[in-house]
């Protein structure tokens, strides 16, 4: 056997998918979908019939989870589609930075300061004005494709 050790240099992530297939019939109206490599949250389903060679076609309506963007899609019933993993999840708002950062503080007792403030508007602006007045806020972070963005805000009272 070799005495010399083995070093392996690895840029890979732990090989968990972001994406599991599932048939495009089985996809509902409120479930999720990749539509052109972005995760979108299916709000119309339409199939129509089998013609003359072949196939049912579904027509999906989606909007982008992070961006907010109507895509649209049409899939043979019987392919696989893919289907994003989705996350939520909650965490208390520590900081605002001047840089658009936020600090949250996770389960565990943790600080995650890898997260911009959102860029919708009208909760932006809720975010910056409860915490303005000092209000302890939750806000919901949803994860899905290696993107992080904040999608939700709770109240849970004054500090």
């Amino acid at each position: 056997m070799s005495d010399e050790e083995h070093h392996f240099e690895s840029k890979a992530d732990a090989g968990a998918s972001k994406t599991y297939p599932q048939q495009a019939g089985t996809i509902r109206k409120n479930g999720y979908i990749v539509i052109k490599n972005r995760p979108c949250k299916v709000v119309e389903v339409s199939t129509s019939k089998t013609g003359k060679h072949g196939h049912a076609k579904c027509h999906f309506v989606g909007i982008d989870i992070f961006n907010g963007k109507k895509l649209e899609d049409i899939v043979p019933s019987s392919h696989n589609c893919d289907v994003p993993h989705v996350n939520r999840v909650d965490y208390q708002l520590i900081d605002i930075s001047e840089d658009g950062f936020v600090s949250l503080l996770t389960e565990n007792g943790n600080t995650k300061d890898d997260l911009r403030l959102p860029t919708d508007d009208n909760l932006l602006s809720q975010i910056k004005d409860g915490f303005a007045e000092g209000k302890d806020l939750v806000v919901s972070v949803m994860s899905a494709m290696g993107e992080e963005q904040i999608n939700a805000l709770k109240d849970i009272g004054p500090k």
